[in-house]
């Protein structure tokens, strides 16, 4: 049987959530339902834990459990459904950030371009920009920004250029197109900065920024006193509003203070030094190689 996804810092992350058996938690990235597992293992009988995934393959995974329920929509929309559910309250919620190992080796949703494969990119299949639709509609401006914003690519006015050009001759559709206009264009940094243009274009597609802010201030609202937020990213740009967002409670790192000088926030940090997986993590499943896990608590 294929395996959907090996999760990362499954002990820490769960142990972040320090959970009460008989607490409400919202695993926001099912996935292969691994983090999952973990915390119903360790839920009595009166707790309860909400999954939300968007993409359809992670249905394959749903866990059979009457203590669990499963969400199939972006975690963006966290507090709409909270509410449909009735809950007000949470007593924690993990969020692991990364692909799943699934959407990387599925050479038909694009997201890799270790294969020749349409430009998809979508987390949700059923709705959406695909990232072909933006390379071959977006202006050369916007391009470029997307690849400096999302990807940190120096070359990305070069590349954006390119991909106008080459779009004018023929429609650029599959992942071995952009991987070729990329190692022709930059030469042999080409092939070095595929995994940076590919997570652009992939940040992009499914407006992963927004939908990480709009979860954060969901999670936030909703978590209980107490409860526990517990997060693993895996580049600098959402590292870095998970952590803004866990210091100052929101995701420019605005310090606001009240009238004795003390930072007025939501959150606590938990851990005083990021957690990253262990060398024998690393070895076991390079994917977690990039991986930090930040946790907080509501105060």
């Amino acid at each position: 049987m294929e395996t959907y996804h090996i999760p990362v810092l499954l002990n820490e992350s769960i142990d972040g959530l320090n959970i009460r058996p008989d607490g409400i938690y919202v695993d926001v990235t099912f996935g292969g339902g691994g983090h999952s597992r973990e915390i119903l293992r360790r839920l009595g009988p009166t707790g309860h834990l909400y999954g939300f995934d968007q993409d359809a393959d992670a249905e394959r995974n749903i866990v059979d459990d009457s203590r669990f329920t499963f969400v199939r929509s972006n975690f963006r929309y966290l507090t709409n459904w909270m509410r449909y559910y009735g809950i007000d309250r949470i007593d924690g919620l993990l969020a692991d950030l990364g692909v799943s190992s699934h959407h990387f080796d599925d050479a038909e949703r694009g997201f890799s371009f270790r294969f020749d494969a349409p430009l998809d990119m979508r987390m949700n299949k059923r709705a959406g920009t695909t990232a072909a639709d933006l390379l071959n509609e977006c202006d050369e401006a916007r391009l470029a920004d997307i690849f400096y914003l999302y990807g940190e690519m120096k070359s990305a006015r070069r590349l954006a250029a390119a991909i106008v050009k080459e779009r004018a001759r023929q429609r650029i559709g599959t992942t071995g197109q952009l991987a070729a206009i990329a190692e022709q264009t930059l030469g042999p940094r080409g092939r070095k900065e595929m995994a940076q243009l590919f997570q652009a274009l992939r940040i992009e597609v499914n407006h992963e920024m927004d939908a990480l802010r709009d979860l954060l201030r969901g999670a936030t609202e909703l978590l209980a006193e107490g409860g526990r937020l517990s997060v693993i990213t895996y580049h600098s740009l959402e590292d870095r509003i998970v952590k803004n967002v866990m210091k100052a409670g929101n995701p420019e790192g605005k310090v606001e203070q009240d009238f004795f000088g003390r930072i007025a926030a939501p959150l606590r940090p938990v851990n005083g030094k990021v957690v990253t997986p262990t060398a024998e993590e690393q070895q076991r499943n390079p994917r977690s190689r990039s991986a930090k896990l930040r946790m907080a608590e509501k105060q």
